[in-house]
């Protein structure tokens, strides 16, 4: 069954990462850092960071934005997934109720879709704080592989915090 960001962070049991590097983004003027474990390895983009579960199931990313980006970033996202062939069935949208992680607001939007390989999950959780800076995170995983990373995208999740 499909898990929403929201639901792993409520049911994961939180355990520490045993290799992880936390990153700071984007590294010219941080806005904000996230703990991302080392066998997915994390690389930093042009708006932020972006990793890979080691079996490929997950793709997992933060963006930065503002106000006057966010649309903009958030197109970005659905057209690298669109550009990756993945296709989203906008019937099976489903939004979570505002959740507070580390003090910061997050919303979350949530389809079933799919790729090449078969049927997929996406996420996209809108992160923002009380400055002016917001965060889109975007995640792609394969249905029936995607469960067993429940803990680690949690984690993550857990570990994102603004640096402003």
């Amino acid at each position: 069954m499909y898990r929403t960001f929201a639901y792993a962070l409520i049911t994961a049991s939180m355990p520490a990462f045993a290799d992880a590097a936390t990153m700071k983004f984007p590294s010219d003027a941080p806005v904000a850092s996230i703990t991302i474990p080392d066998s997915w390895q994390p690389e930093e983009t042009e708006t932020g960071v972006q990793a890979n579960s080691s079996d490929s199931a997950i793709y997992f990313s933060v963006d930065v934005a503002d106000s006057k980006s966010m649309d903009k970033v958030t197109t970005d996202a659905i057209d690298f997934l669109a550009k990756n062939g993945v296709t989203l069935d906008v019937k099976t949208q489903k939004e979570t109720p505002v959740t507070e992680v580390n003090g910061l607001q997050m919303t979350t939007l949530d389809w079933d879709g799919k790729d090449e390989d078969g049927p997929v999950s996406v996420g996209m959780a809108f992160v923002s704080s009380t400055g002016e800076k917001a965060l889109v995170v975007t995640y792609w995983g394969t249905k029936g592989d995607e469960d067993k990373h429940d803990a680690e995208i949690a984690d993550m999740m857990m570990s994102i915090k603004m640096t402003e």
